[in-house]
């Protein structure tokens, strides 16, 4: 799991070492790609085995999409990575590069930017081994921000697009569900402004707040998912119900998902939440508490695929892919598609 600074002694910052010698520290941390050419010059080289590249980009920034309070810096490093990783893996793509743009205040230890290297190095190492960082940018901002960008490939094989969802179709899932929105609760609950708190929550749940701070989205499955022949996939980052409800438009069909399968991980999130070892202030996450997380809360970065055929073992079993137009279902009732928006629920 990706480490912070913990209680290292900080002597220089951006703004007394400057963008030359912060680079200087900070490239050698990162992860090596399989690049034809990779950091040092103006663009990198990366190949193209099949003539085609996959093609992503993501950011954070501090205050709508992070708390420099609540995530240590390699956490941060680790998250960039592995929500980006995603996003190719959805496409049924292999990830190859990372080109990372990094803004920070002038007054931002370097240490804390090697940190943020360093979880990205791990990540890589994780979750896409051979994958690294190519190229990028180090600037100055009042904030700070981290923009990622990933190439990928689809060796031969064709994508795996939103629109291929056919009736009769498996709806099926690989990842967690509701564990990154119930950490998030806990989070705001233990607040900014109490480190004590944090502390005390990262001891009591580590396991749970790792699905929010470092997340590992199943990223080898969007091969394996592609392989089997996969219809349709996309990354689950906003929520099953909104995501699903992106194939159902894309493909024209209702998504069908079974109630059973989904109280299933409503009980996985309430068992993970239980709040023994913390005061009475942490959320008591019920049944009805953890459905809604399952199904609405976001930042999951699990893959949803619909199969024509057989379901590969990584992939849990959620439903069935009808004719009609384009809706989500749950036991055949119609559903509400929410789920996060970054604009209407931004924590900032």
């Amino acid at each position: 799991m990706p480490v912070g600074l913990g209680d290292r002694l900080v002597t220089d910052d951006l703004a007394t070492v400057g963008e030359r010698a912060a680079l200087a520290r900070i490239v050698p941390r990162l992860a090596k790609a399989e690049a034809l050419l990779g950091p040092g010059d103006d663009a990198a080289i990366v190949a193209a085995p099949d003539g085609r590249v996959l093609l992503s980009t993501d950011a954070m920034v501090d205050g709508p999409d992070f708390r420099r309070a609540w995530s240590s810096p390699a956490e941060l490093g680790w998250k960039a990575v592995a929500t980006n990783l995603a996003d190719i893996a959805a496409m049924g793509g292999r990830p190859t590069g990372l080109v990372v743009a990094l803004a920070a205040p002038g007054d931002t230890p370097v240490a804390y930017l090697e940190a943020i290297a360093d979880g990205m190095a791990a990540a890589c190492e994780r979750l896409a081994p051979g994958v690294g960082v190519v190229g990028g940018d180090l600037t100055r901002s009042p904030v700070l921000s981290l923009a990622v960008t990933v190439t990928g490939s689809l060796d031969g094989r064709p994508a795996v697009l939103r629109s291929g969802a056919r009736p009769g179709d498996t709806v099926a899932y690989s990842g967690r569900l509701g564990l990154a929105a119930a950490a998030l609760r806990f989070l705001f609950a233990a607040g900014e402004d109490d480190p004590d708190a944090v502390a005390d929550l990262r001891r009591a749940k580590p396991g749970l707040l790792a699905e929010q701070l470092a997340p590992r989205p199943p990223i080898r499955d969007g091969v394996v998912a592609a392989e089997a022949g996969a219809s349709a996939m996309l990354d689950v980052s906003d929520g099953l119900l909104l995501d699903a409800s992106r194939i159902a438009e894309a493909s024209g069909v209702v998504l069908d998902l079974n109630g059973g399968a989904l109280d299933g991980w409503a009980q996985t999130v309430v068992a993970a939440s239980a709040a023994e070892g913390l005061d009475s202030s942490a959320p008591r996450l019920g049944p009805h508490e953890a459905l809604a997380l399952v199904l609405g809360g976001g930042e999951d970065h699990g893959l949803l695929a619909c199969f024509p055929g057989a379901v590969p073992e990584a992939f849990r079993v959620l439903g069935i892919v009808h004719e009609g137009d384009a809706a989500v279902l749950i036991d055949g009732a119609p559903v509400d598609p929410t789920g996060w928006d970054s604009f209407a629920h931004s924590t900032s």
